[in-house]
């Protein structure tokens, strides 16, 4: 691009490097000024495809008019009321995500304002419930930066340096990553079981019994850590022994849930059912909003044990009522459809570029795994951050996850059109950096 970054860019760039706190990682010098569904602009003019979705969190695209009216309308009306009394808008969206819990049981809500803080909910619902002290997280995962969440955070150890000790009671256990396995299998043993096994031999029988285990926090598709898919054995492996402990299954959906796989939630993929559900990225369309779902019987706390004062945003929940909307008549659909396809044409990609070791995902949470060596399956995490350059300097925007990964995480009602779009961006910037 010609005119990028532009003279309005850096004026920006420049004022916010004078201000804004320096803990924020910055991807790329794009400063932005409009969007339209998956095109975005910046303040120069430049035009850019977003393929990273705001960390898949404009899920019905960018500005989208329905999304945009029901804010206009509810504004109009009243913009805080306080979690102390009720409004309509709060109680439907409740209705909604109650309806889409991903158990048969009834489901209760309680809505907060980010993921972590849907994280934060639910570790401390888990403890409430169950009046047991330990949980188990698992490494590459993330959940957060306040300190309950924070201590499951094990994707990189910069988040936490500085700030230890975190919540005490925490325990990692390998992610059931196929690709880069950390365990060793015994012969004829699937993976996931392998993970399974190591849980309940080495964690349950030498650091924590599994009797004082409250809950297990997962990712059902690993996010942060590289968008990892786990093998089909390892759910239902692991809910039979959350079961046989008495311990909940907690799915931690911020960043695969709302429609982002082709079902409202990834754990639906691998058929077991969890206790509670956090959420929050796409659940409102790039308006905070957040909610920790839990079954009937585990939400057993009392009034005042939690809350929060902006829980239940009527601003928020009005857009997330107008989500749910689009993505229950279009998009889910249209990610499910899409996705198959955009897999399908980088696993073309893939056949033709060395640097492309891997390319994983279900729906439109697809990751490609950069590489040295095809067969040694060595992390190339500067190829795979000059890929990303490159791609933005050719008006695709992209965001890496894992040390050699870049995410596909684009708006759920991306058309194929723009996937074939992006996608030659994307190769050409492979193709380049290769050559370099």
């Amino acid at each position: 691009m010609s005119n990028f970054p532009g003279k309005q860019g850096r004026a920006v760039i420049e004022r916010d490097a004078s201000v804004v706190s320096p803990s924020y990682p910055r991807a790329y010098p794009f400063v932005m000024d409009h969007g339209k569904g998956t095109e975005v602009w910046d303040v120069d003019g430049n035009r850019f495809l977003d393929f990273a979705a705001g960390i898949a969190v404009n899920s019905t695209g960018h500005a989208h008019p329905k999304v945009v009216k029901a804010i206009q309308d509810q504004a109009e009306k009243f913009l805080h009321i306080s979690s102390d009394f009720y409004h309509p808008e709060w109680v439907k969206l409740s209705e909604n995500l109650a309806s889409i819990a991903p158990f048969e049981e009834d489901a209760r809500v309680f809505m907060t304002n980010s993921g972590t803080e849907s994280v934060e909910a639910a570790i401390k619902l888990a403890r409430y419930h169950t009046g047991r002290m330990g949980f188990v997280g698992f490494l590459g995962g993330f959940h957060g930066r306040t300190m309950g969440s924070l201590s499951f955070t094990a994707s990189k150890a910069k988040y936490k340096k500085g700030f230890m000790p975190t919540m005490d009671g925490v325990v990692h256990v390998p992610y059931p990553d196929v690709y880069r396995p950390l365990l060793a299998s015994r012969p004829g043993e699937p993976y996931g079981k392998t993970v399974v096994r190591y849980l309940e031999e080495e964690i349950f029988g030498r650091i924590m019994p599994g009797e004082e285990v409250a809950g297990i926090i997962i990712e059902p598709i690993q996010g942060e850590g590289g968008y990892i898919v786990p093998p089909p054995e390892f759910f239902p492996a692991l809910r039979e022994v959350c079961d046989k402990y008495g311990i909940l299954l907690i799915a931690d959906e911020v960043q695969s849930g709302m429609g982002r796989t082709g079902k409202w939630w990834a754990i639906e993929n691998f058929g077991v059912e969890p206790d509670i559900v956090t959420s929050a990225k796409g659940i409102a369309s790039g308006v905070p909003l957040g909610a920790m779902i839990a079954r009937k019987s585990v939400m057993t706390w009392t009034p005042g044990t939690h809350g929060n004062t902006y829980g239940g945003n009527p601003l928020a929940c009005a857009a997330a009522n107008a989500t749910f909307d689009l993505i229950s008549e279009e998009y889910l659909a249209n990610a499910a459809t899409v996705g198959e396809y955009t897999l399908d044409a980088l696993s073309e990609i893939q056949a033709r570029h060395p640097s492309v070791g891997d390319v994983r995902g279900i729906g439109l949470m697809i990751g490609i795994d950069f590489v040295k060596d095809k067969a040694t399956r060595e992390k190339n995490g500067a190829l795979r951050d000059r890929v990303a350059k490159l791609a933005f300097e050719r008006g695709l925007i992209t965001l890496g996850c894992g040390e050699s990964v870049i995410r596909v995480s684009p708006p759920l009602n991306i058309s194929k059109s723009e996937v074939d779009e992006g996608l030659k961006v994307f190769e050409e910037a492979i193709t380049l950096a290769e050559k370099e």
